[in-house]
């Protein structure tokens, strides 16, 4: 028989949300309610009558309650298997009573780590008792019940359990004290420890959605969510309108973030990126500006790209974006000219994040690889010291757009080339197995965004360039040259610098080394 009467239930929870209403109701089924501290006077305020835990062991609680459920009796009464007889003689002879039902959750440990509590302080709030209850009650889930979910409250108030209940509920109390000692080894790794890389890395990750499918339709995807102080971003975004959002929108929405964030205290800046790459950035003196400059670096590619602000949507803005069909909007906010007018596009998800993440942030990237995982930090270099190594010194203009150009080139998968003038990304060349041909595709794309909006030259005409990683060859540079840079940023080290900067001297171009590297791939 697989439906167990619940004929005890112990209660022990920190969060006392929805706790009064289930012991209500199995009281109401005749359930013996036994409880501890805090859980035990909620429910006597209620006007309910309970046993403490101490009336069951004999023992009270003690050490700051530290000591309260760790008993023969508790988990005696938990892990006994009821239809064999030496289990069962046992617990006549030490007066063990079953427990049907447990209901824990577990010590606050993230939120008191959040709110930057002192050591001792966090110390306190590792549960002991609790995940000692929940793995005790799972482990025998053949006839015990152990719910660590609000959500199952309703499930388990009608007094009784099934066997597919019990098996789902030890399911998701293992993952729930897995996530939380893992909690608590980051914890001690990362902050009590320093260690950046620890012998064994614990992630706590909880599903956010199941998705429709991943990078393509017959692969499957769901989409997890991150906790810690650094987890601001897409994951914690909210959803105003449009339809779910797909293994690649959330990838894209993330790079098109990511990049727009590196402008947070800048001017008005719009970022669209297609397929995880950028194709087109632009700052500029109002958000319409900014995103009109860089839907012109590549109208075609913008055509069903996302989009991402760093500052709160406007009217102006929204409208000049609906001109085209466009996946995913990210900003900050939007006013309420701005939501009206994207209230038309139904299959447009517009995501407000509230505030943009910190390019400076620390934090891990992992990747999955065939047996393992590569694990790294994020690349989060700070504004590079420039060497100027040429003869001819950029001026203000010149070294204002390289900076520009060398912050978006670090969002870019190598091989990466970025173009940049006033503000504005003139081409892009990404992703190419040699830097030439990352240099070569950037200026046709310049050359092409100029042939469409009828420019007479196109935008690399007095750009700066920035390549991601240094010439190995003087080629990619004068390939530069050719589309009509007058600056180049790269990060140098090449045994063939010398090459490279008498090339740039012989065009007359300014150049500095940033000696920092941004491969991504």
């Amino acid at each position: 028989m697989t439906d167990i009467p619940i004929r005890r239930a112990l209660l022990s929870v920190s969060d006392k949300t929805g706790i009064v209403d289930l012991a209500r109701s199995l009281a109401e089924q005749g359930v013996d309610l036994v409880s501890t501290g805090g859980t035990a006077k909620a429910l006597r305020e209620a006007g309910l009558s309970v046993r403490d835990i101490s009336d069951l062991t004999g023992f009270p609680e003690m050490m700051d309650g530290r000591v309260k459920t760790l008993h023969p009796v508790v988990h005696g009464g938990l892990l006994a298997v009821r239809d064999d007889a030496a289990h069962v003689a046992s617990m006549e002879e030490h007066g063990i009573g079953a427990i049907d039902l447990v209901v824990v959750n577990l010590y606050p440990f993230e939120a008191t780590v959040a709110k930057g509590a002192e050591r001792d302080e966090i110390i306190e709030n590792i549960d002991i008792g609790g995940p000692s209850m929940v793995r005790s009650a799972a482990k025998n889930h053949a006839f015990v019940a152990i719910v660590t979910d609000p959500a199952d409250y309703a499930v388990v108030a009608q007094g009784s359990t099934t066997l597919a209940d019990r098996r789902r509920f030890a399911a998701k109390a293992y993952a729930a004290t897995a996530a939380y000692d893992g909690m608590i080894a980051q914890w001690f790794a990362f902050a009590d420890q320093g260690e950046r890389f620890p012998e064994t890395l614990p992630l706590t990750l909880k599903r956010g959605q199941a998705l429709r499918y991943g990078e393509n339709p017959h692969q499957s995807a769901a989409f997890y969510t991150a906790s810690g102080p650094h987890a601001r971003g897409i994951g914690q975004a909210r959803q105003v309108q449009g339809k779910e959002l797909s293994y690649n929108n959330l990838n894209d929405a993330d790079a098109a973030l990511d990049l727009v964030s590196e402008f947070r205290e800048a001017a008005p800046t719009c970022v669209i990126v297609k397929h995880a790459n950028p194709c087109g950035v632009a700052s500029g003196t109002t958000l319409k500006e900014a995103y009109e400059a860089a839907f012109a670096c590549d109208t075609v590619s913008a055509f069903g790209g996302i989009i991402a602000l760093n500052r709160a949507l406007d009217g102006a803005t929204a409208r000049a974006i609906s001109g085209i069909f466009t996946e995913v909007v990210v900003a900050p906010d939007a006013d309420e000219e701005a939501l009206a007018i994207f209230a038309a596009k139904k299959n447009l998800r517009l995501l407000l994040t509230g505030t943009l993440p910190d390019p400076a942030r620390t934090g891990l990237l992992a990747k999955a690889i065939t047996g393992g995982w590569l694990i790294q930090t994020r690349d989060n270099a700070s504004a590079p010291e420039l060497q100027i190594v040429t003869k001819r010194a950029p001026p203000a203009a010149e070294l204002a757009d390289c900076r520009f150009a060398w912050t978006v080139a670090k969002h870019v998968k190598s091989n990466a080339i970025v173009y940049a003038k006033d503000g504005s990304t003139a081409g892009i060349g990404a992703g190419q197995m040699n830097r030439l041909e990352s240099a070569r595709i950037a200026a046709w794309k310049a050359k092409d965004a100029a042939d469409k909006a009828g420019w007479a030259t196109p935008r690399t005409i007095g750009s700066a360039v920035a390549s991601d990683a240094f010439f190995p060859f003087a080629d990619g540079l004068l390939a530069a040259v050719e589309a009509g840079a007058t600056a180049v940023i790269q990060p140098g080290g090449s045994i063939r610098d010398d090459e490279v900067i008498a090339a740039a001297d012989a065009a007359g171009l300014a150049m500095v080394f940033t000696g920092v590297r941004h491969f991504r791939h």
